[in-house]
């Protein structure tokens, strides 16, 4: 058993290591139940898990999100769109997210799926400066997109 200022009692009867913590106005909290034998503690407990929270949401409070924006493009997407929406991919790479960029296919546009891949590949080198590309191109269902990651 381990007393309230960390300090080693020794071997105590469960009974005992009760009446000990009562006397303090504490909790007899099990620490290691697997060994032999049992590792007990005084403490108050209610203080304790008061402190893990804390300690959690302050690392909570640390971390950095990482957003996934997305970006969407037609195959026929004028130069000043593409444009357009390469600068905003540009910047949202700057700010630390992840983008999702898009091309999407309708009706006649799913016969030409070149199209859309030359689009898509153009915007690769364009964006090649500012993040790194993560995977191939892929298509799912009449959508074919790629994942850009800022840089490190």
């Amino acid at each position: 058993m381990i007393d309230d200022e960390g300090n080693q009692v020794g071997i105590l009867a469960p009974f005992d290591a009760i009446k000990l913590a009562k006397e303090k106005d504490m909790d007899l909290v099990e620490i290691s139940p697997t060994a032999q034998p049992p590792v007990c503690r005084i403490m108050n407990y209610g203080k304790y898990l008061y402190q893990l929270n804390k300690k959690a949401h302050e690392a909570k409070k640390h971390q950095k999100v990482i957003q996934v924006k997305e970006i969407k493009f037609r195959p026929m997407t004028d130069d000043h769109d593409y444009d357009f929406k390469k600068n905003n991919i540009i910047r949202f790479l700057g700010e630390g997210d992840k983008v999702k960029a898009g091309v999407m296919f309708r009706g006649r546009e799913n016969s030409h799926r070149e199209i859309g891949r030359q689009l898509i590949t153009r915007l690769m080198q364009d964006v090649g400066d500012h993040g790194i590309v993560e995977g191939f191109p892929k298509m799912e269902g009449n959508n074919m997109f790629v994942i850009f990651g800022p840089k490190k």
